[in-house]
């Protein structure tokens, strides 16, 4: 007994009181057990809690301070063994895609091949020679290459844009920090390039007491462009945390005072969501509209816009077509009436990811594993009890196909397209690169099970994480890191041993993105998915955890999102190990997740902004001068 409750020789009343009960639980311990033998596998939910809750009790220390609990378990433990139990299933109501598959394969471009490709050339020529001709004219450069970055054709001048940039960022030019507006420009574009450019050279726009003057209310120009520059911050900047609250500030108030007026509407959208947490290619869809109305709008860069838009989304129908035509050969929507049937959704994803011209294997590769992502997610989240659900685990654990004789039918289907799909994979970069990798790609697939294991778990026995604890978990089973893992292998045009073996702890710039997709998830999901009786997200783990209000939940969710941008933005500059190619893909893993959820659950419901989102980007193209071709 000394083990049980200490060195103590004097027993209180309730050490006493447990051993009392002592030859009551372990009669009732041997009757539960003795039943359990008597069963076969147990299948259903409330047994496989019976043998859990046989292993804790098994684990229980007899000094528990609540001794009464132990037999009292014992009792609910074997009143729950039920012969020939029926398994209850959960659905998710999932509505069928809003574009079926005929549909998809039945779209076809133009703007394919010549004399498309033809023009596309002479216009970048056109734009890389304005970019020379101006080099006198710092603040017109500046505005050239916010220009083309919006309007998303930047990328074909990727290397005029950095050697402009470079020089500004090391000749410290203070020209331009006359005013607002070209101070606020310059320091945004140049922590975007990577350059760290110091908050410090907004403190000329303070007064003796540190606020910002007051004169600056009225340049609204000045201020949109210092609104959109404090989101660059890093923590402990608290220069750029006054600076947004004073643009936020002063922004509303002068919508509130000219709504619906054209510049009132480019601070409205701006207000919405900042620039840099917005999908880069459905901000090009929307400010290529906007430019056009501009009075600064330059002709050529409109037309080598709107061409580049319409040739891009060509380039995406095509790949479109090959994902849902893998996705129909899988055969897993028409087999598993319980799983998302998103293929069109999930491609939209991609082209969030990267939706440049040279990334077609990347996107049609990352559609796939976000469809198995999709299954293998509705599988743990509705439909898997939970002792087939560890079943599954164990066998991606296994990576073994001999593991799915263990398996019921309907996961066998899951496991083999899930086992097939990533050894295709594998096989493709080791046949173009000589890299063995399925080690890397099992390794988090075996994470994202685990992960989902464990919410099934808190879910079944009634659980609430602390939302430390909840994060901890979810940034995993937001299945960015999965994503991102296997992006790697796609977009590197250099794997190194180093940025492989970083892959396998995961990498600050992974988890950061993890975590801003589940918080921005769980801000847009966690009304629809607490109506369908799903674990506790983040706000619901706070709600619990201090007792406060939805409101103010949700306030401290979107605060800890503000941080962990924060902490992106600081990734960004200090990266040596992966290409930015992959950093940007991983910020654009957060800025996807924004756009999918600042309006509702725009994945698994399919709200009205997703399908308006699909057309512009996927199906209707942009109005050409069809004169000039």
């Amino acid at each position: 007994m000394e083990v049980a409750f200490g060195s103590s020789s004097q027993l209180n009343a309730e050490q006493f009181n447990c051993l009392a009960s002592l030859p009551i639980l372990f009669l009732s311990l041997s009757m539960a057990l003795s039943q359990l033998a008597s069963y076969p596998l147990c299948t259903s939910n409330r047994n496989l809690q019976l043998r859990t809750s046989t292993a804790t009790l098994l684990g229980l220390s007899v000094g528990s301070k609540n001794p009464h609990s132990l037999p009292c378990l014992v009792q609910c433990m074997t009143a729950t063994i039920v012969p020939n139990e029926t398994i209850v299933r959960r659905s998710g109501n999932w509505k069928p895609s809003s574009f079926d598959y005929k549909f998809v394969q039945s779209l076809t471009s133009q703007y394919l091949g010549e004399p498309y490709s033809t023009r596309m050339e002479e216009l970048k020529e056109m734009v890389k020679l304005m970019l020379t001709q101006t080099s006198n004219n710092i603040l017109d450069q500046l505005e050239m290459i916010d220009a083309l970055q919006r309007l998303g054709i930047a990328y074909h001048f990727e290397d005029e844009i950095e050697t402009i940039l470079k020089i500004i960022y090391v000749s410290n030019n203070s020209q331009l920090r006359k005013d607002l507006y070209s101070t606020a420009l310059e320091f945004r574009l140049l922590r975007q390039q990577g350059y760290n450019a110091h908050q410090e050279v907004f403190n000329s726009f303070k007064d003796e007491q540190g606020n910002f003057k007051a004169n600056l209310c009225g340049d609204i120009k000045g201020l949109l462009n210092l609104y959109e520059a404090s989101f660059l911050s890093v923590k402990g900047e608290s220069i750029l945390e006054d600076a947004r609250e004073f643009a936020t500030n002063n922004l509303r108030k002068y919508v509130s005072k000219n709504n619906g007026e054209y510049f009132s509407m480019i601070v409205s959208h701006a207000l919405e969501l900042p620039l840099d947490w917005r999908m880069q290619w459905l901000e090009a869809n929307w400010f290529i509209h906007v430019y056009e109305k501009s009075r600064d709008m330059r002709p050529i860069f409109l037309e080598l816009a709107k061409l580049n838009f319409n040739m891009i989304q060509a380039v995406h129908q095509e790949d479109l077509k090959h994902s849902t035509s893998w996705w129909k050969n899988t055969n897993l929507g028409e087999k598993l009436g319980f799983v998302r049937s998103r293929p069109m959704e999930i491609f939209l994803w991609t082209v969030g990811g990267m939706y440049e011209l040279p990334f077609g294997y990347s996107r049609r590769t990352l559609a796939r594993v976000g469809s198995l992502i999709t299954v293998i997610d509705d599988v743990y989240d509705i439909y898997g009890t939970l002792d087939e659900l560890q079943l599954l685990t164990d066998a991606v654990e296994r990576w073994d196909i001999n593991a799915m004789d263990q398996l019921p039918d309907y996961m066998k289907l899951c496991f083999l397209a899930l086992h097939n799909s990533i050894n295709e994979m594998a096989l493709d970069v080791l046949k173009n690169q000589d890299l063995h990798i399925i080690p890397y790609l099992k390794k988090a697939w075996v994470d994202l099970c685990k992960s989902y294991l464990l919410e099934a778990k808190w879910y079944y026995s009634g659980y609430t994480p602390t939302l430390e604890e909840y994060l901890e978990n979810a940034w995993i089973s937001i299945a960015g890191p999965l994503l991102l893992v296997h992006a790697y292998f796609t977009i590197t045009n250099e794997i190194t041993s180093e940025g492989m073996d970083c892959l396998k702890d995961y990498p600050n710039i992974i988890r950061l993105s993890g975590t801003i997709s589940r918080l921005t998830d769980d801000l847009g999901t966690a009304s629809h998915e607490s109506k369908r009786g799903d674990v506790p997200k983040a706000m619901q783990c706070y709600m619990h955890e201090t007792g406060v209000s939805e409101e103010v939940a949700r306030e401290h969710i979107e605060s800890l999102i503000r941080e962990t941008w924060k902490k992106i933005n600081e990734e960004h500059f200090g990266n040596s190990v992966f290409s930015q190619t992959f950093m940007r893909l991983a910020k654009n893993l957060g800025r996807m997740s924004h756009c999918m959820y600042e309006n509702g659950d725009g994945f698994g419901a399919q709200n009205r902004h997703t399908k308006e989102r699909v057309v512009s980007l996927l199906i209707q193209p942009l109005s050409l001068k069809t004169n000039q071709y």
